[in-house]
Order: structure tokens, then C-alpha cells, then sequence
């Protein structure tokens, strides 16, 4: 245990808060004091933004105070990752050095929802620059320096929600959100030890997010637990006129057990070409949610997922960035790779990536099959824990790694959620990831907690932070 507030989670601190036994202010000023204490050894921020993170919990406290509580997220403290637009003078920089000094005049629609909900912000987090879109494949490509794993500070915390994985970690923040296109909030979840949720395409607006993949980018959250990923998918998601891939669907958070055991499937050979440790921990993790799910081995139809995930991937980036690109502002990145990486991207060919999008829809609809009898397909978050910060990682998008569930999953635009479950010898954490149907977050979120029910993974705290 420790003394730090933040340490708890979500529902603990909105009980307190509601209940007038822990004030927003105090709160808020704990977090501030971490982020510049700790931030840097992490890496893990781009932006305190104190001044409005006191205004804000100043404001929360005053209409909690006079009875006009919103809900479980008011007067908490969080960190975003900074690709989110941000207002009144806050940078946004997509963690690109040409872009270190840029500023929106409004804020993306999560910070707006976030606040309408009582949500404190105060810090905008590391990333990988330009979210990963340029070919990176070491840690170092941001100009704040490589994200920090807070449970061994010789390692990485991932990419490229890094800041956001390392915030949660490290207790600086209860809770950040990230974007994943392909692995970038499961990634660092996974080398943290942290809950990651991937939303379903469509269900949270990008409205004011850096756009890598328009039809492959999705918000997320890096909570401390399952439960907390559900509170704030809560706030942030629904339609929104101003981003119209949003569905026109709402979503209720219902953190209620299910009456039956859970069906949940494995992929036969999903954990092949993972790392010992992590195949280990994955096949310990079976062994314990056999205490509440009934779990079968699948097979998928013989499908070149990652290559139709790649090919989309790039044909996408390409155009996003191709003013940047075709400028030469490339050269100004952090990461040698990155500023020649996109040259050979551009060269996808308009057959390949319309064939891609074909193929898409039979992922889509051959996975939703499979899925038919089954809460959730199970695999190991990443195929291996954290790399060393001076090592090249292994990486599906580039080809050096496998990650068949991550790629049939972010193509076909369904939900994720990653939860620890366990170690290494070395002492950094792995997870195993759960992956619904379309808009099945409940269901997920419902059988990552109930595995968290049967372990303590999720409540251990790297000792570095434990001050």
C-alpha cells in the first residue's frame, strides 16, 4: 500500500470525493506534485497545465460542496495524451519537434466531455511522435526521450500511448487516455501493468485528435483497473455531429457480474512466437478465469490479417502526412528512421490498399462468426513484455513481430481490453488482452474484472513510485 491518493482507484476516490472525506483541490495539487516530481524519470509529460487543473478542481469542489455532484469522475485528475486538442493556450504537439509550440483555440470533444463530467486535467502526456505513423522502431522517437518504464527504468513503457502508460503507472495521474491505430494502448498497458481499454471504432469521438488512420484511429483509456476503464469510457463516449464516424449509439457503463460462467475462446496458436515469460503468464491466466469462464480453443479462417491491417495502415498515413511529408518537415523528427521511413510508404499502390479495405470486410464478418458463441477471444496483450531502451522492439506494423489478434481486431474496428496477469523473472509486468464483438464493451470490461477479482496483478505498484 502507500500513502498517495492516486494509488486508489477511481470508484474509491469518487466515494471519498462525494462524500466530502477528500477535497478535488487536494487532490489535484497531489497530482501536479507527482507529475513534476516524477514525470520527468519517466518521461512521461509534455505539459503540466496547473493553472487550470486548480481552476477546475476549485470549481469542482464548489458545486460538490453546494450538492450538484456529476458522478464518479468529478473532481478526479487525469492525464491525455497529446495528440487531444487543448485550448487557452496549452500545446498540442503529437510529440513532434516541429510542432513543440503549436496551439488550437478549442478543445477536442473527450476534453470537453471530460470536463462536463468534472474530469481535472492536469497534464498533457508523452508520445511517440506523430502517434508511430513514420516507421519508429526504437523508443527514442519523441522529442520529450524514450517512455520510461516506472517498473525498471533501464526499459521501455511503450508505444505510442507512452506517457499515458507510465502516468497510470507511476501514480501520477488515476487515470490518461491514449489512442490506439494498432497496439498503442494495449502495448503500454501491457509493459506497465496497467488496464488498457480500445473502444470499439466509432463509439468515442476523434474530433480534435492528430489523425495517423482515419479508419483505423480509436481513443482509449490507461486505467489502474478494468472497472476504471468502464467509468471513463462512460463520460467520453456517444455520438458527436462533429466527427461522423461516431456511431449513433449511447453507451451506460453496467459494472454487473453476469449470471452464467463467461465462453470465452482462444485462438488455436495465438500465443505462438511469444516470449516464454509471456506465453507463461498467458497460460497461467487460463488456468484461473477457469474458474469462471468455460474455455474453448477456436480456429479463424486462414486470413493475411496483419498484411491487410498493414497496407491500410500505411495508405492511410501516407495521405494524412503527405503535406508533411512532401515538405521535408520529416527531417526535423526525433527518430533517424522517421525521416526517411515515409518516403517508402508513399508507395503503396491504390490497388493494394483498396484491395485491403475488401478484405477488411471479410476479417469483419468472418471474426464477428467465430465470435457468435463466445463473450470474448482471449490472447497475450503483446507478444512480448518491454524491451530494453537501447533495443530495437519486435513490430507487427513493420514485420518483425506477430500480433494476429491485434490486427484482426483493429481492422474490423472491435474492442480490447488489456489487464496484467503476472511477471517476468526480470520483474516487468505481461497481459492478456480480451476481445469483444462490436460494442460489447460491458461484456469485456465485465470478464477483465472478474479475472481481476482472482488476482493482485493490478494492485502492485512499481517501488520507485511508492513515495
Amino acid at each position: 500500500m502507500t500513502s498517495s491518493p492516486v494509488f486508489l482507484s477511481i470508484r474509491a476516490l469518487g466515494d471519498l470525493i462525494r462524500d466530502h472525506k477528500m477535497s478535488p483541490v487536494e487532490l489535484a495539487k497531489a497530482s501536479l506534485d507527482r507529475l513534476e516530481a516524477l514525470g520527468p524519470r519517466y518521461n512521461a509529460v509534455v505539459t503540466i497545465t496547473r493553472d487550470l487543473a486548480l481552476e477546475q478542481a476549485r470549481v469542482a469542489e464548489k458545486d460538490i460542496v453546494a450538492g450538484r455532484y456529476k458522478g464518479p469522475l468529478h473532481g478526479i485528475p487525469y492525464g491525455t495524451k497529446d495528440l487531444l486538442a487543448t485550448g487557452g493556450g496549452i500545446p498540442t504537439t503529437w510529440g513532434a519537434a516541429p510542432f513543440r509550440e503549436r496551439r488550437f483555440d478549442y478543445d477536442a470533444t473527450v476534453i470537453r466531455r471530460l470536463r462536463e463530467a468534472g474530469a481535472v486535467l492536469t497534464a498533457k502526456l508523452a508520445m511517440v511522435e506523430l502517434a508511430g505513423g513514420m516507421g519508429y522502431r526504437q523508443p527514442d522517437a519523441s522529442f520529450t526521450g524514450p517512455g520510461v518504464n516506472p517498473w525498471d527504468t533501464t526499459r521501455w513503457s511503450g508505444g505510442s500511448s507512452s506517457g499515458s502508460g507510465s502516468a497510470v503507472c507511476a501514480g501520477l495521474v488515476p487515470f490518461a487516455i491514449g489512442s490506439e491505430t494498432w497496439g498503442s494502448i494495449l502495448g503500454p498497458a501491457n509493459h506497465c501493468g496497467v488496464a488498457g481499454l480500445r473502444p470499439t471504432f466509432g463509439r468515442v469521438s476523434r474530433y480534435g485528435a492528430m489523425v495517423l488512420s482515419w479508419s483505423l484511429d480509436k481513443i482509449g483509456t490507461l486505467c489502474l483497473s478494468a472497472d476504471d476503464c468502464g467509468l471513463v469510457l462512460e463520460a467520453i463516449a456517444g455520438p458527436d455531429a462533429s466527427d461522423p464516424s461516431t456511431a449513433d449509439r449511447a453507451f451506460r457503463y453496467e459494472p454487473k457480474p453476469l449470471r452464467r460462467r463467461f465462453r470465452l475462446g482462444v485462438i488455436e496458436g495465438v500465443a505462438d512466437g511469444a516470449e516464454a515469460a509471456t506465453r507463461k503468464n498467458f497460460e497461467a491466466a487460463l488456468k484461473t478465469l477457469e474458474n469462471v469462464a468455460t474455455i474453448e480453443e477456436v480456429r479463424v479462417p486462414a486470413l493475411p490479417y496483419e498484411e491487410i491491417t498493414r497496407t491500410i495502415l500505411f495508405g492511410e498515413m501516407t495521405s494524412a502526412f503527405e503535406d508533411l511529408i512532401e515538405s521535408g518537415q520529416i527531417a526535423g523528427l526525433t527518430a533517424p528512421e522517421d525521416r526517411y521511413t515515409p518516403y517508402s510508404r508513399v508507395a503503396v499502390l491504390a490497388k493494394n490498399y483498396i484491395r485491403a479495405l475488401r478484405l477488411r470486410g471479410v476479417v469483419a464478418t468472418e471474426i464477428d462468426r467465430v465470435m457468435r458463441g463466445f463473450d470474448a477471444l482471449l490472447g497475450p496483450s503483446r507478444p512480448s513484455p518491454s524491451t530494453r531502451l537501447d533495443e530495437e522492439f519486435p513490430s507487427a506494423i513493420r514485420g518483425t513481430g506477430k500480433d494476429i489478434l491485434g490486427a484482426m481486431g483493429n481492422a474490423a474496428g472491435l474492442p480490447a481490453i488489456s489487464v496484467p496477469d503476472g511477471f517476468t523473472e526480470n520483474g516487468v509486468p505481461t497481459g492478456i488482452q480480451f476481445m469483444g464483438r462490436a460494442y460489447d464493451e460491458n461484456i469485456i470490461i465485465a470478464a477483465a474484472s472478474a479475472y481481476q477479482t482472482l488476482t493482485d496483478w493490478h494492485l502492485r505498484h512499481p517501488p520507485g513510485t511508492l513515495q
